[in-house]
């Protein structure tokens, strides 16, 4: 039986669409045996890997209001203090460690002063998911180990190169796609869309070396704090990856 690696990107919000996903892959029989994520995906890998189901996930994500754990910084540093968040993940994995996850799970982050990818697989848990998710310029850095962290995906998107030697399948899922049919025009609509293309760019190679690539297309409408709409990210994420599955009939 062949090893199965599940590498999900970051994306925010989006990153919710994730759990639909890999709702859809439990319903083909779809269990990964390692998981490699950044930011938003190693917030939700975690929850994998630690054994909770996608539908058990998505309830928590229902119930959980994210405005309310982030507070402003008022800092050069970023605007916002991702610190708090910390506490939903306690919550649900309360030993807060790698090692009391059932499957092995890979973190990704960039070290902000030495300019390179870090990746995470043991010791604590929480301040790692979290100097994964910090976007910058919107959170301030997070200091971990002798190291100030932000998120992952500034470097790799999609980190499969931590799990390429540890599996034989490798299906990653990419919540970041973009389409080029809508011009942009105002300036910060320019900046953001640029930070992506950037960033996509960095991922291709990651992006191409995927035996099965998960990107729905319509979720290039949606932004990094679409939070409220937690339901059709969830609902792209699930049709999309039924119907792609469907169509390649992949046997798992």
């Amino acid at each position: 039986m062949r090893k199965i690696a599940l590498v999900l990107s970051g994306g925010g919000a989006r990153g919710i669409s994730h759990i639909g996903a890999i709702k859809a892959l439990e319903e083909f029989g779809v269990k990964p045996d390692i998981i490699s994520g950044t930011s938003a995906g190693a917030f939700v890998g975690a929850l994998i890997a630690y054994g909770y189901t996608s539908d058990e996930i998505f309830e928590m994500i229902l119930k959980t209001r994210f405005s309310s754990y982030l507070r402003f910084g008022f800092s050069s540093l970023g605007l916002l203090k991702i610190d708090r968040v910390e506490e939903i993940l306690k919550k649900y994995i309360p030993e807060n460690s790698f090692e009391s996850l059932k499957i092995p799970l890979i973190v990704t982050a960039t070290d902000l002063h030495a300019g390179e990818e870090v990746t995470f697989r043991k010791g604590e848990l929480g301040k790692v998911v979290l100097a994964s998710c910090c976007l910058p310029g919107i959170f301030k850095p997070l200091h971990w180990q002798g190291r100030d962290l932000i998120d992952g995906a500034i470097f790799n998107n999609l980190p499969v190169a931590p799990v390429e030697k540890e599996a034989d399948y490798i299906i990653g899922i990419h919540c970041n796609p973009l389409l080029f049919s809508k011009p942009s025009s105002h300036m910060h609509q320019i900046t953001y869309r640029s930070i992506r293309m950037a960033m996509r760019q960095k991922a291709k190679a990651s992006l191409d070396r995927c035996d099965l690539l998960i990107e729905a297309p319509e979720l290039s409408t949606f932004n990094t704090f679409d939070f409220r709409k937690a339901q059709k990210l969830y609902d792209i994420g699930y049709k999309y990856t039924r119907e792609l599955l469907a169509e390649k009939r992949i046997a798992f």
